[in-house]
């Protein structure tokens, strides 16, 4: 996934999605180049925190806000609950059998999904979510949000992995 500045200068949608795809190709570079073995290392007691479990929450997340508040889908769970309810938060902890080639294609699946649904609706169309209104551009700014913090949690694990930072 090629991460790519976003312009400094452009419309509030370009500049919201142009963020958002940064930190989601900011997530894939904190991966690249680490075996599924180092993907599973967590950051630090007692936080059992991985790249891998990341990248599988990165999907839960799209799915959860783009998905099932946005569109209104009925979408199960991907990688399980976890500690969270419903899953929709969940997915940072990891099966034995868990693959960060499975994980990266299901999060660049739920990821166009995300576009698709997007694509159809203005920063003020508004979906239902906890009993009351929420619009895709608070919808955009939460994923941001999101997105930023975990790329400093990647940040942290990949140098504690290999010294790798700043990415």
């Amino acid at each position: 996934m090629e991460r790519v500045m976003p312009p400094m200068n452009a419309d509030e949608r370009t500049t919201l999605e142009s963020w958002l795809n940064f930190y989601r190709a900011t997530l894939a570079l904190k991966c690249e180049g680490l075996d599924d073995e180092r993907l599973r290392v967590a950051s630090v007691q007692p936080s059992p925190m991985t790249l891998l479990g990341l990248v599988q929450h990165a999907a839960e997340v799209e799915r959860n806000w783009f998905r099932r508040v946005l569109a209104g889908e009925v979408a199960p769970p991907i990688f399980g609950p976890g500690d969270h309810p419903a899953g929709h938060d969940g997915g940072f902890d990891i099966s034995g059998d868990a693959s960060y080639g499975a994980a990266i294609e299901v999060w660049q699946n739920e990821i166009k999904y995300a576009r698709a649904n997007c694509a159809e609706r203005g920063l003020d169309d508004t979906s239902e979510f906890m009993g009351t209104s929420v619009s895709l551009r608070w919808i955009y700014t939460h994923m941001i949000a999101e997105y930023a913090r975990h790329c400093g949690h990647a940040d942290l694990i990949r140098e504690r992995i290999d010294g790798v930072a700043g990415v």
